[in-house]
């Protein structure tokens, strides 16, 4: 099962639902996919859709998940890779209207160069990534609060 994760803030990330969608119709995707769609108006046949699920619904999913789909959140991520989940991250993109500013694209390189996760830049390379997946391995994720707020404090200072 594929769990796909777009968070709770007010932004839609259609793109990335779309590109599942049409991952699915050329059957790169056969697996049952679970989207908690948040604020993105999307609508699907073949996907189950959720606007938000319950704290422990969401965990149990996360737990039978054998992908995780999500955007370049860091609670997302964080959440996946605590459960040592095989991770796509794609991040919103500005020019979109997705989100405020580009920060996910580099929420998602320091989260994919530490290899807890397949980073991606852009929706268009999904399919790429679906082809890496049975091979990634990811490093096994040490819960470390001082380390996330390195990462997110080195985060800042670059930017």
């Amino acid at each position: 099962m594929i769990l796909v994760l777009l968070g709770t803030q007010n932004n839609s990330f259609h793109r990335l639902l779309e590109e599942i969608q049409k991952n699915i119709d050329n059957g790169n995707i056969k697996d049952e996919v679970i989207v908690q769609k948040g604020y993105t108006k999307f609508e699907s046949k073949d996907m189950k859709m959720y606007t938000q699920l319950p704290v422990n619904e969401l965990n149990e999913l996360i737990n039978k998940a054998d992908l995780i789909i999500t955007h370049g959140g860091v609670g997302s991520i964080i959440t996946a890779i605590e459960k040592n989940k095989k991770v796509i991250a794609v991040p919103r993109l500005k020019k979109y209207k997705e989100h405020v500013n580009d920060h996910q694209i580099d929420i998602i390189k320091s989260f994919d160069d530490l290899g807890y996760i397949i980073g991606i830049d852009n929706v268009e390379k999904l399919e790429s990534a679906l082809k890496i997946v049975p091979d990634f391995i990811p490093k096994e994720y040490i819960k470390n609060t001082g380390n996330i707020l390195n990462i997110v404090s080195e985060f800042i200072d670059n930017n």
